[in-house]
């Protein structure tokens, strides 16, 4: 199903219905503020053996990170934020970076890493952030499959490739080509991972 949504004031009837079908264990391919994500709700554990299989990844050895809503919904799933790093986060954030931090208790057993840490985002993209907002928790978003970035800026593209995979495409429009930028937060200084959409200067905290 290819489900078009304005970029600034999507339609609540077609959030309704991604929200329910992710609620019942669907996938679908999102737009975000870079490239577009395959997305599952976090809590749904056939849905994320579903993205594993299609990615063919083992959940725990997958980078898979989750999208939240804001900074109160992001703080739920790390462990306690430093002063210091809740001003980075607040500073950079709604925007295009993974922040890699230490992953709380309420982060499914299946999607932590033996690190034990996760990814976490707040895209500045209201499509993504409304669809999270009235799923009431964070979705789990990882790339699509393959290396044809090309084919990953059309939704109609995407949905004519991956319609018997996933329930659902979001189309907020044509996306980008850039991953966003991973930033490993876990130890005593932010260190970059990945290079990507976001600008990026070693910080400290």
């Amino acid at each position: 199903m290819l489900l078009h949504l304005h970029p600034e004031n999507p339609q609540p009837r077609n959030i309704s219905t991604i929200v329910k079908v992710l609620s019942e264990g669907g996938i679908i391919i999102y737009p975000t503020d870079t490239i577009y994500g395959l997305g599952c709700d976090i809590f749904q554990h056939k849905a994320i053996d579903r993205i594993c299989r299609i990615k063919n990844i083992d959940p725990q050895k997958a980078q898979l990170s989750f999208v939240c809503y804001d900074l109160s919904d992001l703080s739920r799933y790390t462990k306690s934020i430093s002063t210091p790093m809740y001003r980075l986060l607040k500073h950079y954030l709604p925007g295009p970076y993974t922040f890699i931090l230490p992953a709380s208790k309420e982060v499914p057993k299946i999607l932590q890493s033996k690190k034990n840490t996760i990814g976490l985002r707040i895209p500045d993209n209201l499509i993504a952030r409304t669809i999270v907002k009235e799923l009431g928790h964070p979705i789990l978003s990882t790339t699509l499959p393959g290396t044809m970035v090309e084919e990953y800026t059309d939704p109609e593209l995407m949905h004519d490739n991956f319609e018997k995979l996933v329930d659902v495409v979001a189309d907020g429009g044509i996306g980008g080509m850039v991953p966003s930028t991973v930033i490993d937060c876990t130890g005593d200084e932010p260190v970059l991972i990945r290079q990507g959409a976001g600008e990026w200067e070693s910080q400290e905290v």
